[in-house]
């Protein structure tokens, strides 16, 4: 290795409207836009199904950030899932921020099927915010166990 201390690539977990974010995500593939690797898409039907628990999950399995893209606001094709999925995010950043987690590493957003430009815009910026915040701090990677 070198002297210089590898740059941090957080690992995101993206979980993703199948109708909205996700072709979004796959226009984006198609139309080869480029978008950061580290970014991994869960495809679920609607963003509604989107349990708080899944997120944690994903943060303790070494998720350093997690999003949550849905179909934009009054075009959720389950009429109010989007709406449902934004609540939950909203509470569960209060919780990651009293937990002393950071709220900032979770956040929600909304786009179109067509909207392939929005997905990379959205994965890269939010990358960019997760690589400032550093790794998740109440996980231990494995190279990380290993050194000590």
């Amino acid at each position: 290795m070198s002297e210089h201390k590898k740059e941090f690539e957080p690992v995101i977990v993206a979980f993703t409207c199948e109708h909205c974010a996700y072709a979004a995500a796959d226009l984006a593939g198609m139309s080869k836009m480029h978008f950061p690797p580290n970014v991994r898409t869960i495809r679920l039907p609607c963003t509604g199904k989107v349990d708080m628990l899944y997120i944690l999950r994903a943060f303790e399995l070494g998720a350093d950030g997690v999003f949550v893209a849905g179909c934009l606001k009054d075009q959720c094709h389950y009429v109010d899932g989007n709406y449902k999925a934004e609540a939950r995010v909203m509470f569960l950043k209060k919780v990651l921020d009293a937990l002393g987690f950071g709220g900032d590493r979770l956040e929600m957003y909304f786009m179109s099927s067509a909207m392939s430009d929005k997905f990379v815009e959205v994965a890269h910026e939010f990358t960019e915010r997760i690589r400032r915040l550093g790794p998740n701090p109440f996980f231990k990677r494995r190279s990380e166990v290993l050194v000590k």
